[in-house]
């Protein structure tokens, strides 16, 4: 007999009412929440009686559900690719830079025509792990990679001493 953590054997009731919802098509999740019982439980009783459920609905929920994860990450990536464009923008767009210190710990700032060299390298880094993230979750394909072979042979071929 199958038992729960709690070691409270399953009633023939229980066993009977397993069965009966297994014949009425209904998953083992749903048959486990229904009769309050653990769903390995309601899985080695079925698996006594050579009862098996039916997959199809489970592999389509998985599909979907895979689906759906993976328009998110082409989202999240179209969001990270949009601002690794922003951040390479702000390279050259006029900035105010400031300065706190000084003995009375004073602020000071001015506007200037592009961020200073140091920010400009701070922005093309956080660019760029925008773009590897982006990258990462929906990598280019395969056939974007070929012609990327294919202008990487022409550029060499074009050099000196190729």
């Amino acid at each position: 007999m199958a038992v729960r953590k709690d070691m409270r054997q399953v009633t023939d009731e229980e066993r009977a009412e397993i069965i009966r919802l297994h014949g009425e098509g209904r998953g083992r999740n749903e048959i486990a929440r229904m009769i309050g019982r653990a769903q390995r439980t309601v899985s080695l009783i079925c698996a006594e009686e050579n009862l098996v459920f039916d997959v199809t609905m489970t592999e389509e929920a998985t599909r979907h559900r895979v689906a759906q994860l993976a328009e998110r990450r082409a989202m999240l990536a179209e969001a990270l690719q949009d601002d690794a464009e922003r951040l390479t923008e702000q390279m050259w767009l006029p900035t105010k830079v400031f300065r706190i210190g000084g003995s009375s710990n004073s602020y000071t700032d001015h506007n200037v025509d592009e961020p200073p060299a140091d920010a400009k390298k701070d922005l093309m880094a956080s660019a760029g792990i925008a773009i590897e993230k982006s990258l990462k979750l929906v990598p280019p394909e395969r056939e974007d990679l070929e012609g990327l072979a294919a202008v990487d042979q022409w550029l060499r071929g074009m050099m000196p001493g190729e």
